[in-house]
């Protein structure tokens, strides 16, 4: 099951400037991991040190927010992740 994660500018750096990475899965996690088993330096930015989804990544699936299922959220093959990080401040 191909799916395609894409990711914000502000991450590519992690992952050799790749805009999109091409994994497979049946859930948001399970890409991910692929994705961190790629790329590991993206582990540290994406997910917390309990494996929980960062606070300041934002994660959707074909246009629509994965929140509240976040890392359990199913995908299909020929779906579209995009991972934005929240911009805070004050």
């Amino acid at each position: 099951m191909s799916v395609k994660i894409n990711l914000a500018s502000s991450l590519r750096h992690l992952t050799n400037d790749q805009a999109v990475v091409e994994v497979n899965g049946n859930t948001v996690g399970q890409c991910l991991e692929q994705l961190i088993t790629r790329f590991p330096k993206t582990r540290k930015r994406l997910l917390e040190k309990n494996g929980a989804l960062s606070r300041i990544i934002d994660i959707y699936v074909n246009g629509e927010s994965a929140y509240p299922e976040g890392l359990d959220t199913a995908v299909r093959d020929g779906d579209e992740l995009h991972i934005e990080v929240i911009i805070s401040g004050g």
